[in-house]
């Protein structure tokens, strides 16, 4: 983990921590019952849960926690 101090604390434009998960669709399910969903972007193609496959075959999926930061699960 790498820790960095900042002057301004924003809300960044990009994944802050990511997971890496065996199985991603059991991931995805777990917030949703806790009424958190996944995000979805607009120009990707994810699936009903908003998984997202990448090129590479990685399965990815992106959420916020409450202070808006986005957070990841990757299945490789």
């Amino acid at each position: 983990m790498r820790v960095t101090r900042v002057s301004d604390l924003v809300t960044a434009k990009y994944t802050v921590l990511g997971w890496h998960v065996r199985d991603i669709v059991s991931t995805a399910r777990q917030p949703r019952e806790a009424h958190v969903s996944l995000e979805r972007y607009p120009g990707m193609q994810q699936d009903e849960l908003g998984i997202w496959s990448s090129p590479s075959g990685a399965r990815v999926g992106w959420f916020k926690d409450p202070d808006g930061n986005t957070l990841s699960v990757t299945q490789f």
